[in-house]
């Protein structure tokens, strides 16, 4: 044994567990009085915040639930969302944000598979979650208990479909003495679905360790000072808001909530807040450059944008660069908590003209620098390839910014892990400087406004209308959603079927957004064997242009 490792072992003194929990009780400590969250007229410092969370906690501690137990939310961008976030692994519980897009069928599915214990629910998607409910006790024989939130700034219709109103509930409990977070920093802190390339929902699990880590890493990406106000224009339920309710409350920032998002609503915000930061994909930042100029009128602090979700087009990168905002482009996926890889800026590139400084910023880049590893492999070697932006192979990550795995599957799990790396079905080149670019999309997933739409799940939805022989369904670049579905499809011989009829039958079945926006009648071109060639279907709808 080495003189090291006698009577140096590890203590309550010396190590505790990695969770951005901690970072809610600094803040509190440090900038109590600091503002921490904006919503309409309600405004909380950071010791109101931590009071509300922590009565969150209690509450959810009353209802039953512990360590290990999920807790759902169906939330859009408010404070409740941002104490979800800060309340639920302090209780080493699992925090599962749900998609508002979704439809009922897939809301129960996933509100059983995660086994939730309680759902957090708001007034607006009363519609869509009473019948998700009603299909969670008839079909999967489970029932959650029901918590609404009565937002504020929402004035809409919606029915209460719980026994507790939010507000009522952390009012009737003293706050927990600290949010202590976990016992291990492997355990859990949320589960977020994503689509798999067979089109089933896949659960991924992630960990206080990573979430911690990756919140650090969003601060040194961008080198965000303290005290930053940070925009909510990116959906809190995509990957948990990539970590940034956790960062924010590292830098004792201030949270600008937005239930909707649209142009006038970003640049009001942005300009009566003095925002600074904020996060979205392509389709948010082109509705900013592309709002008429007055819009902007009276911002005049530098803000900075980071884009993710689908690669962004050069019009956009450039037309954010036009109207001053400085946009950080991020790659990543929901199994490396959001965005795990860079590109980062080199001071060189300013000296470029603004066509290069767009293709440059337009890569994937390098990986996050609390990342273990990024690269780009042969799938059936693992072998890296040569970095000479010609090779094409797959993306693959490892290290601590990495999922524990696929909830209830551990074959895909297996799989997702093979040979000591992530595997994210995402294929690239890397180029001579090691900045990764992708080419392709091997999981046929389409992404439309940063929703990740399976093409197979919306062929199978087409395959259900009796005049439909085949079909295949690619991303078609479109300049403001990024990519939307474009279906091609082969009548039974002697059936007719209109493209009004086709979409109509696919909105019974899907969420809208994944509902095809064009159809092609024509030949499907196959293999020998019968397999749809989807390849040359891309090129017909000049699908890789969406993604270069």
């Amino acid at each position: 044994m080495s003189i090291y490792e006698q009577g140096l072992d590890p203590c309550a003194a010396n190590q505790v567990a990695l969770s951005p929990v901690s970072f809610v009780e600094r803040s509190a400590e440090v900038f109590a009085d600091l503002p921490a969250v904006v919503h309409g007229h309600r405004r909380y410092n950071w010791a109101q915040v931590r009071d509300r969370s922590a009565r969150l906690a209690a509450a959810l501690q009353a209802l039953g639930v512990g360590h290990g137990d999920t807790v759902s939310a169906m939330l859009p961008n408010t404070p409740e969302m941002v104490e979800a976030h800060y309340a639920v692994p302090a209780l080493g519980a699992v925090l599962n944000t749900l998609n508002t897009r979704l439809d009922a069928a897939l809301l129960a599915w996933q509100l059983n598979h995660c086994e939730a214990k309680v759902l957090l629910t708001d007034r607006e998607f009363a519609p869509v979650m009473a019948r998700a409910l009603e299909l969670l006790r008839n079909e999967h024989g489970r029932a959650v208990v029901v918590v609404d939130v009565c937002d504020s700034e929402y004035a809409g219709p919606g029915d209460r479909l719980g026994t507790w109103a939010y507000e009522d509930l952390i009012a009737a409990h003293e706050p927990l003495a600290r949010l202590q977070g976990p016992r291990n920093e492997w355990d859990a802190i949320a589960v977020s679905y994503t689509s798999g390339t067979t089109g089933d929902p896949k659960g991924v699990v992630t960990h206080h360790r990573g979430a911690y880590l990756n919140a650090v890493c969003n601060a040194a990406t961008w080198t965000m000072p303290h005290f930053p106000k940070y925009l909510w224009t990116l959906p809190m339920f995509h990957c948990n808001g990539w970590c940034f309710p956790w960062t924010v409350a590292m830098l004792g920032g201030t949270h600008v909530c937005l239930r909707k998002v649209d142009a006038a609503a970003i640049l009001q915000a942005i300009r009566d807040h003095g925002v600074d930061h904020y996060c979205a994909a392509p389709i948010v930042h082109s509705l900013i450059y592309n709002a008429p100029p007055e819009l902007r009128e009276g911002i005049t602090q530098q803000v900075r944008g980071m884009v993710a979700g689908a690669a962004p087009p050069a019009a956009m990168i450039e037309g954010m660069s036009r109207i001053g905002f400085d946009i950080t482009h991020v790659y990543g996926l929901t199994e490396v908590y959001g965005p795990a890889s860079v590109a980062v800026k080199r001071p060189s590139w300013a000296g470029e003209n603004l066509s290069e400084q767009t293709r440059l910023n337009g890569r994937q880049g390098v990986r996050y620098v609390l990342q273990e590893g990024m690269t780009v492999m042969d799938p059936s070697t693992l072998q890296e390839v040569p970095a000479d932006g010609q090779t094409m192979g797959e993306i693959m990550f490892r290290g601590n910014i990495v999922m524990k795995g696929y909830l209830k599957n551990p074959q895909a799990t297996q799989k997702a892990f093979e040979g000591g790396w992530f595997h994210t079905g995402d294929l690239a080149v890397m180029e001579p400087d090691r900045y990764v670019k992708i080419k392709d999309r091997s999981k046929d997933i389409i992404i439309s406004g940063g929703e990740n739409i399976s093409s197979l799940e919306v062929e199978d939805a087409l395959y259900r209308h009796p005049a439909v022989l085949a079909c295949a369904v690619v991303a078609k670049p479109d300049p403001k959603w990024g990519e939307t579905p474009l279906a091609y499809v082969e009548t039974k011989p002697g059936s007719t079927v209109t493209a009004e009829a086709l979409a109509a039958h696919c909105k019974a079945l899907l969420a809208g957004y994944k509902v095809p926006r064009e159809f092609r009648f024509e030949e499907i071109p196959k293999t020998s064997t019968g397999k749809i060639q989807k390849f040359q279907l891309r090129e017909r709808a000049k699908s890789s242009s969406a993604i270069e």
